[in-house]
């Protein structure tokens, strides 16, 4: 077997270090385990992607730190293995011309806000 990465040894940190840091947070290591699991597929060349996530991880860390943090959840609703994958308008997505799918955070915006145009 090889010796890990850098990159590897760093996630597998920060991983710990999430599940530390959410001990006593309801919810915190079950939502911890369950992206960790959801992103273990990504392809060890995805290297980017891993970067990006661990940077996000680092974030996400510094929030449960603080003090702030009385719990963890989820912003978005996982996706259900029912849903087809169609591509309109799903997380990542951005919906068509003329699509009148409208973003979870539309209802967020002030009224005098203008809704975007895609």
């Amino acid at each position: 077997m090889s010796r890990p990465s850098r990159l590897q040894r760093q996630v597998l940190s920060l991983y710990r270090e999430l599940l530390r840091a959410g001990r006593g947070k309801p919810g915190a290591e079950a939502r911890v385990r369950a992206e960790f699991r959801q992103q273990a597929s990504l392809p060890r060349s995805d290297v980017l992607r891993i970067e990006y996530l661990y940077r996000r991880g680092r974030r996400q860390l510094q929030l449960l730190r603080s003090g702030h943090a009385t719990a963890l959840g989820a912003f978005v609703r996982p996706r259900e293995e029912t849903e087809e994958p169609s591509g309109r308008a799903g997380p990542g997505n951005l919906p068509e011309d003329g699509d009148n799918s409208r973003s979870p955070l539309d209802s967020m915006r002030s009224p005098e806000t203008p809704p975007k145009k895609w």
